[in-house]
């Protein structure tokens, strides 16, 4: 979806708009900004920066597209600049760099990041204290729970993909093998996030669905070594198993020495969490054959309407596929751009206040599986839903919802 698909018409009302100011307020064109500025804040450096980098790919070609489509229109055609800045390898990290953020750049409109829960939750509390709408594709349900008005969550929450991942799990199995799972593992680590994923299995989904939970496995990343949980997991013998790891690092670390004692996802069921392991990066690290028939949940991922998009994003980056994190990224940047064109205004508190308010399923709304763009009163995107795809022929492809799946899943028929 090209970005003159959605600016045109608005663009033309905006722009007639500005014409209306302008000649109520002769000076009211001067003051029509060159630029408008809006932040990304995610990790550049340390274990998470694979993960930040493609989100970087994909702000910059939104930004790059917009601007080639004639800029911000109600603003006279401003164009749009991204601001950059590292969040580094730790919560702290990120929050002094929201500092230096907020205190370098007093004119931005908005921003997004900062990619892991933990980071968010750090440096969203600096960006609300400015009133800087902040979106993000963080899944910790703490970020939209501390009555924050300007941060926006459009990935479904971490206890929202919990209470529908497993379900759904259990309906491939049975489907595949014609039994119902009564056994998981957990392996994951203490991330906000992943706790936020843990609570509701542990509180009530799993005995909602007649599920023993036979290995419990919470570690501090980074891993040091896997070989006690592989133990563990050909002991406990489970149906399949949640692995909630947040970095490339430790995911290639946990597939391998799963491989090493024939635990594949081939033979064993393995469901990953978030999109670092989708990144292309993996597949450089590891071999293809330690992540084939791999069951990845995550926010959102590009399905068969997006062809045109991903080819484009391909064709720029050399990436072999566009994934979670830069179709977030690229979102993101279209989210703001829709709401500093509808509210004809890259004042801050405008931006947030036609964020509140927005409900559309055109423009940006596309670039999600439910298709549509509205915030409830937490900032949480409405109807968020989780998506799912698995690695087959050595790339991840799309397998749930059907409105973004291009292949069905397959599932190990001797589980």
């Amino acid at each position: 979806m090209a970005p003159s698909e959605h600016l045109g018409r608005r663009g033309a009302l905006g722009l007639a708009g500005a014409a209306a100011l302008t000649a109520a307020a002769p000076g009211a064109r001067a003051q029509t900004p060159a630029e408008v500025k809006i932040a990304m804040l995610v990790p550049l450096s340390g274990p998470w920066a694979r993960s930040g980098l493609l989100e970087q790919m994909g702000a910059r070609m939104a930004i790059d597209e917009i601007n080639a489509a004639g800029g911000i229109k109600s603003l006279g055609g401003a164009k749009m600049k991204l601001m950059e800045f590292d969040a580094g390898d730790s919560a702290e990290k990120a929050k002094d760099a929201a500092q230096r953020m907020i205190a370098q750049e007093p004119d931005l409109a908005g921003g997004f990041g900062c990619w892991l829960s933990s980071f968010t939750l750090a440096a969203t509390e600096v960006t609300e204290r400015a009133d800087l709408p902040w979106l993000t594709l963080s899944y910790s349900d703490a970020i939209t729970n501390r009555g924050f008005k300007n941060v926006f969550q459009s990935s479904p929450t971490a206890d929202t993909q919990a209470q529908e991942l497993v379900p759904i799990i259990m309906a491939m199995a049975e489907k595949a093998t014609g039994k119902k799972p009564t056994k998981v593992a957990i392996v994951g680590d203490n991330s906000a996030s992943s706790v936020s994923f843990y609570k509701p299995l542990k509180e009530h989904v799993f005995k909602n669905l007649g599920l023993t939970l036979v290995v419990d496995e919470v570690f501090t990343p980074p891993l040091a070594d896997a070989t006690s949980i592989v133990q563990k997991l050909r002991s406990g013998k489970p149906d399949f198993v949640l692995l909630q790891s947040t970095n490339v690092g430790d995911d290639k670390l946990l597939v391998e020495k799963f491989a090493e004692f024939g635990l594949t996802a081939k033979k064993m069921p393995l469901v990953g969490g978030g999109g670092h392991w989708c990144v292309p990066e993996l597949l450089k690290l590891t071999s293809p054959e330690n992540i084939e028939g791999l069951i990845v949940g995550l926010a959102n991922w590009p399905g068969k309407d997006a062809s045109e998009l991903e080819k484009r994003f391909i064709e720029r980056t050399k990436e072999p596929w566009f994934g979670h994190d830069s179709i977030f990224a690229y979102a993101h940047v279209m989210i703001l751009r829709e709401a500093i064109e509808r509210g004809a205004s890259a004042d801050r508190r405008k931006v947030a206040a036609t964020l509140r308010a927005i409900d559309i399923t055109d423009g940006p709304a596309k670039l999600f599986p439910d298709g549509r763009l509205s915030y409830d009163e937490k900032g949480r995107r409405k109807g968020a839903k989780i998506s799912m795809v698995q690695y087959q022929g050595g790339r991840p492809i799309a397998v749930y919802p059907d409105s973004i799946a291009v292949k069905p899943a397959i599932w190990p028929k001797s589980s």
